[in-house]
């Protein structure tokens, strides 16, 4: 991964103060807007924006932000739930792989435009670079989420001492994941293309992260209480 510039190399060039652009998309991302209420939000505050140009906003920073705040990420739990939900960009229905851990913490996610082996070893694959080997993971009773994780432990991406299991009940904690990030992605009436969809909801898992407490942001927060300045901190570190 490449090394974040710096926070006013970021910003640099752009017609709006870094704080307005850090605001809108934090908000975007966080809290059920439209980008359109976003704008008239914005024009209460004297502030004139177009909603494109908040999506534009969206696109170019959340890439950014993620490395940002990666550098504070706290390790996650070692009993994976996993579990797929879907959503629909241009009339095509499309599947969201998550995985979260025991206590409710993001551990990772991946948009895929099928339902298959194919896409759940991508996804393992994926979460075990970033977070190591689990130790256990809950499945729900999809066959071929369970055939890619038997590929990955006949090629030793995954050890064979991974335990695989089902259960509907632990499996409950992840399926209420989902709804807080599809009834933030609700009042966006939708996308367009995947690309965009892709970018938007890392941005989603990232403020769900955030809400969660998946940062340890201690050496930052000495003498902050807001969370404008908790961003700050984090971007300018």
């Amino acid at each position: 991964m490449t090394e974040p510039t710096s926070a006013q190399e970021l910003f640099k060039g752009r017609h709006f103060d870094q704080e307005i652009i850090i605001l809108c998309v934090r908000w975007y991302l966080a809290f059920k807007l439209s980008s359109r209420d976003l704008v008239q939000m914005m024009a209460e505050r004297g502030i004139a924006l177009t909603h494109t140009t908040i999506l534009r906003w969206v696109q170019r920073y959340v890439p950014e932000f993620e490395k940002r705040w990666s550098r504070y990420a706290r390790p996650v739990g070692d009993s994976w739930r996993v579990d797929e939900t879907y959503l629909k960009i241009k009339g095509q229905w499309v599947y969201l792989y998550r995985a979260v851990e025991k206590q409710g913490r993001t551990v990772d996610f991946l948009l895929s435009r099928r339902r298959d082996i194919a896409a759940a070893k991508r996804f393992f694959s994926r979460a075990t670079r970033q977070h190591g080997v689990p130790r256990v993971i809950t499945l729900d009773g999809y066959a071929a989420s369970h055939r890619a994780v038997a590929k990955l432990k006949e090629v030793g991406t995954l050890p064979g001492r991974v335990r695989v299991r089902s259960c509907k009940y632990l499996n409950n904690v992840v399926e209420q994941d989902h709804r807080r990030i599809k009834q933030r992605i609700r009042p966006m009436l939708g996308f367009k293309r995947f690309e965009t969809a892709t970018v938007t909801i890392r941005g989603i898992e990232l403020a769900e992260k955030i809400k969660k407490n998946q940062f340890n942001i201690r050496p930052l927060t000495e003498k902050i209480v807001t969370a404008p300045e908790l961003w700050s901190a984090v971007l300018a570190a």
